[in-house]
């Protein structure tokens, strides 16, 4: 169902989770300090580990100065307690072959740099200290049995006796660095599929010595790794463990064997519990746009009942509302945030001067973290592509010493992003679009079910474009004697996008529409579709088109029934019979290509919507020529292997995905006779991409 035709429901979750509340006083328990007792923790905030690729800064010239520069925003912005990306306590536990670790004091040394950084601003920092396992994506890999993991080319090496315990001192040691260091302490990544979780589970360990067989000896190798870095830290260390509340895998870990874990952990000497929800390798989405928010809370609450000591809970916690209601609700003591703080470090701070309705909220889609980190990439930010650069953009906004007159043509995400980056340099800055509304593209994309937070991208540029005085000219179609008649210094194309014609020839008198007119409501769709194109925008349509009657990225119970998450905890893994949706139309998704279909999908994202579409009975045809809509339907030529069959598909509607062209006619017009920048979709229209689309908009900023 779209959000135009939401009813009660969609006021409610508006409400609640888009429109930002501005009593401080209903935020001040996620505000309220964290006493550990040896040390107390300013806020209940905690900025979650990610792999930025910052982490293995001792490799290059700038060392660690890069990571620094990132944490001390976040510190700056007003975060309690950072968890740094993992680090390896040895070689072998690197989760590639470049990747971090702590072995020496020499490289300790050089991590002062970060931590001196972050205390500065009162911020307490922990590093994170991982250990791969048969994850590992080098030759190298070691884990409790030899079995590989799904997720990962190599084979580990089963650890002998001796290696276990070498292991251990291990991880200790990586601890005394830690501190010798300046972190405040560390957390142990016993979580989300990595060695120390390889051990716990019988899945991955088929031991049969102290290390393996039944669950007390399989919880040994975590347990004497928390009691040991106590005994040889002291007392006045944090020791995190991020502890698996939720495996999500066939034969992972009961409840009771979790809560036994949790008791043993924390007579071990843990300071706090960090929630780890599902492995790497399940197939249940845990951080993606299409989870609700605050989705997994409840395992956290259901913990509490069991420990003394403080839990933190996680996973899409994106605004201060959720954050909030996990804290005062009682669900948790400490609430994580990490892609959030990618999005706006001042998250906290914004928090505290009442300022939330400006807080640049994370929409959850992991095109530049996590995609990038699994592409070997730094990690940085759609909506904030300046994350992961702040020492290399420290002087973007630093005021122009000569102030322009801008026109930004176009306010789609490219028009909105170079409109207020060029008024925070200080020039006077004029917006025009021809829609009344901002937000070109994304006015489409936030009616796709799951993706309603891109509400939230549109409200944040709604209200930075008059804190920074940008003239808004709204229904206005420009013309290049306007813009030359303004007497404009620069002129930023940011026209977009029109969808490209594929030319198919049509005697059906009307069956083939544009994706753009099905999102807008303007055309009535048939219950048979054939959708043409199965990039972003085609996955996109047919997901549209094939929603039933539940919000299950609003609803966390009837997101966990659509993905089989058990909620009551009966079946090992917190698995149980999924629930889908039936689909209100016969779908057909068509490319030309006979290639994987989705292959252009996001790395991280794009297994879910291909389940999500294959669950409702969407049917797949790659390798597809089109030939023809009549009053039979859709004529197609599918080739498998040189092999030419013709069909035709019996649908009453056909949408056209199929591609974009620039639209950039105004820019050639405008060449000879001023400055001219082309961004976003006018630039480059292979693929609607608003990381790319909003990249170059903020980083315009330098020419001007």
């Amino acid at each position: 169902c779209c959000c135009c035709c939401w009813s009660c429901c969609c006021c409610c979750w508006f409400c609640l989770f888009v429109v930002p509340m501005t009593s401080s006083a209903i935020r001040r328990m996620v505000l309220e300090p964290l006493d550990l007792g040896f040390t107390t923790i300013r806020n209940r905030v905690l900025m979650g580990s990610m792999h930025t690729g910052l982490e293995s800064g001792l490799m290059f010239p700038s060392g660690l100065s890069e990571m620094a520069a990132f944490m001390e925003a976040r510190a700056s912005g007003g975060v309690g307690l950072i968890v740094t990306g993992g680090v390896a306590p040895n070689r072998s536990g690197r989760v590639s072959p470049f990747a971090s670790k702590l072995t020496y004091k020499w490289e300790a040394s050089r991590h002062q740099l970060v931590t001196d950084a972050v205390h500065q601003h009162d911020t307490k920092i922990c590093m994170q200290i991982l250990h791969s396992g048969r994850y590992a994506y080098h030759p190298f890999a070691v884990a409790p049995s030899r079995i590989k993991s799904p997720i990962s080319m190599f084979t580990p090496k089963p650890l002998s006796d001796k290696e276990v315990e070498a292991t251990i001192d291990d991880y200790v040691r990586c601890a005394e660095l830690a501190r010798y260091g300046g972190y405040d302490g560390v957390e142990v990544m016993g979580s989300e599929g990595y060695l120390i979780n390889q051990f716990i589970v019988s899945r991955t360990n088929t031991r049969t010595d102290k290390w393996g067989g039944d669950y007390p000896n399989r919880i040994r190798f975590p347990v004497e790794i928390v009691r040991r870095m106590r005994k040889q830290l002291g007392d006045d260390f944090i020791i995190i463990f991020r502890i698996s509340m939720l495996d999500l895998v066939e034969n992972g870990s009961t409840w009771e064997e979790i809560v036994l874990l949790a008791k043993e952990i924390e007579k071990a000497g843990a300071t706090l519990l960090n929630t780890g929800i599902g492995w790497h390798e399940a197939r249940v989405p845990t951080i993606a746009t299409m989870v609700p928010r605050g989705a997994f809370s409840w395992v956290t609450e259901r913990m509490k009942k069991e420990v003394n000591i403080p839990l933190i809970a996680v996973n899409r916690i994106n605004t201060p509302e959720i954050a909030e209601g996990i804290i005062a609700g009682g669900h948790a003591d400490m609430v994580s945030m990490a892609r959030p703080l990618l999005a706006d470090p001042d998250f906290v701070k914004k928090m505290l001067e009442g300022r939330e309705d400006e807080i640049n909220t994370c929409i959850g889609c992991n095109q530049a973290c996590l995609d990038h980190t699994f592409k070997g990439q730094r990690a940085s930010c759609l909506v904030n592509p300046l994350a992961g650069y702040e020492l290399r953009y420290k002087d973007l906004f630093v005021p122009s010493s000569t102030t322009k007159d801008v026109a930004v043509v176009g306010a789609g995400p490219a028009g909105l992003a170079a409109a207020v980056a060029a008024a925070k340099k200080g020039h006077n800055v004029t917006l025009f679009d021809s829609s009344d509304i901002i937000g070109g593209q994304f006015n489409m994309a936030k009616k796709i079910p799951g993706k309603e937070e891109f509400y939230e991208t549109l409200r944040y540029f709604a209200k930075q474009l008059p804190i920074y005085n940008v003239n808004v000219q709204l229904n206005t179609r420009v013309t290049a004697d306007m813009l030359i008649s303004g007497g404009f210094d620069d002129v930023v194309v940011a026209t977009g996008v029109l969808p490209r014609d594929i030319k198919l020839e049509d005697t059906s008198g009307g069956k083939v529409v544009s994706y753009i007119d099905v999102l807008k409501g303007n055309v009535k769709v048939g219950d048979k579709v054939a959708v043409i194109g199965a990039g972003g925008i085609g996955f996109d349509v047919a997901d549209f088109l094939t929603h039933g009657n539940r919000d299950t990225s609003v609803d966390v119970d009837a997101f966990m029934d659509e993905w089989g998450v058990d909620k009551m905890y009966t079946h090992r893994g917190g698995l149980t019979d999924a629930h889908h949706d039936k689909s209100p139309r016969t779908v057909y998704l068509l490319q030309r290509k006979s290639s994987k279909m989705g292959s252009s999908l996001g790395k991280t994202t794009g297994w879910i919507h291909r389940t999500t579409l294959k669950n409702r009975g969407v049917q797949f045809i790659t390798g597809v020529t089109y030939n023809k809509v009549d009053d039979a339907g859709l004529h197609i030529t599918v080739t498998k292997k040189d092999e030419k069959k013709e069909q035709v598909l019996d649908v009453d509607t056909v949408v056209v995905c199929a591609g974009q062209v620039s639209l950039k006619s105004l820019a050639e017009e405008l060449k000879d006779l001023t400055t001219v920048h082309i961004i976003g979709g006018a630039h480059i229209a292979a693929e609607l991409d608003a990381k790319q689309a909003i990249r170059e908009g903020t980083l315009l900023a330098e020419k001007l």
